[in-house]
């Protein structure tokens, strides 16, 4: 008699990642930092010990030697699901593999698991299914027109068409959060770098498929996203592109490679590494205190920046090198910080989650900006390099003044719309 198909087919794990399973130690220490963990209560769900350790029993009882001799064991419908919320409430942040014992890439784990439950149908979460026909149709993760990454463009900026350097602009800060695009474009155009972008012909980054496990559907569309981004970067002759967006820094850097088997053919830079070497040139010449008074500032470590590729150093540099701005770090900063709560599909997916994590991170600022039992005299400064992280960020400092917590009201912004301040410079759209 023919044995029956297992419940969970395993395509999307590499065999690496299958014997990263068994070298789970049980340990515990990553239950210790997993900033969604805490955010949710301590539910044990989403402990990545308990993650990982549930989804070894799931590939035992489809592919274990029990599996091999009498046919794999069943795995409820019910069970899978409620893998599939577990596996989602995740930021991908990825702070479980910087203090993992085993050394364990959990990041790629969680995004292989997710991958393997999409092709079975039990996954993605909630309405992140949309998201492959919204990009198919629009190429980009908001569902507006090709037209639309244009609109954020102010008069006054001079974009060239060709180019050494290339801008790409990226769907949020193009679409949705236009004050980082202006920024970028008047801050480039201040210190004297032509630049040119890919206008309507940029596509979305593929970087929110990839995290939520559906890089291969609508025909591979993500690797037809870099693919297509890569060539028509290359038609443009650029020799270096620059992101203000860390999360298409961190997708053309590492995924965009993965996807198409090959390197890119052009430099890739965060905005504020670019600015760490003009800083150090000697080529920057800020004019002013970004706020007009001294604040004290401090800087959150955006996953996708930080972590998943180590860019540290660079966006501290240029914001120790303005006038006015007396830098602080955070206790849980570098590879040690807290995520914002945003990524991983978690701020759509799980907003109410999301909002907890930011509180909890909000709440590490404080700390240093406004530490327990000093007057609160002005407003200081809570920077950043991820307009995702800005926005979630934004929503736990705003919950957290309606519950009447003054310490809270900090000022929130990129680091390169405090560089457009620091320039003289306007970063919305006149």
């Amino acid at each position: 008699m023919a044995k029956r198909e297992p419940s969970l087919k395993i395509k999307s794990m590499t065999a690496v990642q299958l014997m990263e399973l068994d070298a789970c130690m049980r340990c515990g220490e990553c239950a210790e930092w997993c900033p969604t963990y805490e955010g949710s209560g301590f539910r044990p769900g989403l402990s990545p010990r308990d993650k990982i350790y549930r989804w070894k029993r799931y590939v035992d009882k489809s592919y274990g030697m029990r599996a091999f001799f009498f046919g794999p064991k069943d795995i409820s419908e019910e069970e899978l699901i409620e893998y599939r919320d577990d596996v989602h409430g995740c930021t991908t942040c990825g702070i479980c593999a910087t203090v993992c014992e085993g050394a364990l890439n959990t990041v790629e784990l969680w995004e292989a698991m997710r991958a393997d439950l999409v092709k079975r149908g039990t996954g993605p979460y909630g309405k992140q299914g949309a998201m492959p026909k919204i990009i198919s149709d629009t190429f980009n993760s908001y569902n507006e027109p090709k037209e639309e990454r244009l609109s954020w463009i102010p008069a006054d900026v001079k974009i060239a068409d060709r180019a050494d350097i290339l801008y790409f602009t990226g769907c949020t800060a193009g679409i949705k959060q236009t004050n980082l695009a202006v920024s970028t474009a008047r801050v480039l155009n201040k210190l004297g770098i032509e630049f040119c972008t890919l206008g309507d012909e940029e596509a979305c980054c593929g970087s929110v498929l990839i995290r939520t496990g559906q890089y291969y559907k609508e025909d591979n569309l993500a690797k037809r996203l870099a693919q297509a981004n890569v060539t028509k970067i290359r038609q443009k002759g650029v020799t270096t592109v620059l992101y203000a967006c860390a999360g298409c820094f961190r997708a053309s850097l590492v995924d965009w490679p993965r996807l198409l088997g090959e390197k890119t053919p052009f430099k890739v830079m965060h905005v504020s590494q670019f600015l760490a070497e003009k800083v150090k040139a000697g080529e920057i010449k800020w004019l002013q205190k970004p706020y007009g008074e001294d604040k004290l500032v401090t800087y959150h470590d955006s996953c996708h920046i930080g972590r998943h590729v180590g860019v540290y150093e660079a966006p501290r540099q240029v914001l120790q090198s303005m006038p006015g701005m007396e830098f602080v770090d955070m206790e849980r900063s570098r590879a040690y910080q807290r995520c914002c709560g945003a990524g991983g599909g978690v701020k759509a997916g799980m907003p109410e989650l999301a909002l907890a994590t930011a509180k909890a991170r909000v709440g590490d600022a404080m700390e240093v900006l406004y530490p327990e039992g000093e007057q609160k005299t002005k407003t200081n400064v809570f920077a950043q390099a991820c307009p995702f992280c800005k926005r979630n960020l934004s929503d736990g400092r705003d919950a957290l003044l309606a519950e009447e917590n003054p310490r809270a009201d900090i000022i929130i912004e990129d680091i390169v719309e405090i560089s457009a301040r620091a320039l003289g410079l306007s970063n919305v759209k006149n």
